[in-house]
């Protein structure tokens, strides 16, 4: 089984390396590299192939941001998912946005970060219950959405499992549909939102129920 190549960029040096030790016991995952600054990273993507970054928010003098922006500018593929100490109701949007996968607090244990790693690289979404307020609390003032916009009851049915973080599978025995029909509906909801990824449709989907949750 192939390993998911991991490109970390944190700050802080004590994160870095416990981090990089707890991962190389795990036989399915290598560290690639440890950077603590944008343009090191940037370098390591040239240079190596890499499945996923795991992406501080805070980086000192820059932002995480400004390395998914200039990674997808170069042509980078891979996927992103944010480990931060804490990120504000809009800059958990923004990272979604932007394409990042998922958000996962650093307080979190490090089994459970070994889990949304395969979690985001099988094409799922991460986010854990602070995170999902965080859009709940954004999509109450939703960004000019299509009010005109509408879905079938299947793709409404979907996007509620995209939300609930199902994988396809588990949508599809969920609404005794085969995994190809979800991908599917799937393909249907990102043309009909505008979105390119899955991350990216839960912000949607919140938006689309933002006002029955409290």
């Amino acid at each position: 089984m192939d390993k998911i190549r991991i490109l970390l960029l944190d700050d802080h040096a004590l994160f870095r390396e416990g981090l990089s030790r707890l991962l190389e016991g795990e036989p399915d995952l290598e560290m690639v590299a440890c950077c603590a600054s944008v343009d090191d990273a940037t370098e390591v993507l040239r240079q190596k192939p890499i499945d996923l970054v795991l992406l501080d928010y805070d980086l000192g003098k820059e932002r995480g941001f400004e390395f998914i922006a200039q990674s997808r500018q170069g042509g980078f593929t891979g996927r992103f998912l944010m480990v931060t100490a804490g990120m504000s109701d809009v800059e958990s949007v923004q990272a979604l946005d932007l394409g990042a996968s998922g958000i996962f607090p650093k307080h979190r244990p490090p089994l459970v970060l070994t889990q949304a790693i395969r979690k985001v690289m099988a094409g799922e979404t991460w986010l854990d219950e602070s995170a999902i307020q965080a859009l709940v609390r954004v999509s109450k003032h939703p960004r000019g959405t299509d009010q005109t916009r509408a879905f079938t009851e299947r793709e409404t049915q979907v996007m509620h499992g995209v939300l609930e973080g199902l994988s396809n599978k588990e949508i599809g025995a969920r609404l005794n549909i085969s995994e190809s029909s979800v991908k599917a509906a799937l393909q249907q909801l990102f043309q009909k939102t505008g979105v390119r990824t899955r991350s990216q449709l839960v912000r949607v989907a919140l938006e689309e129920r933002g006002a029955r949750w409290k």
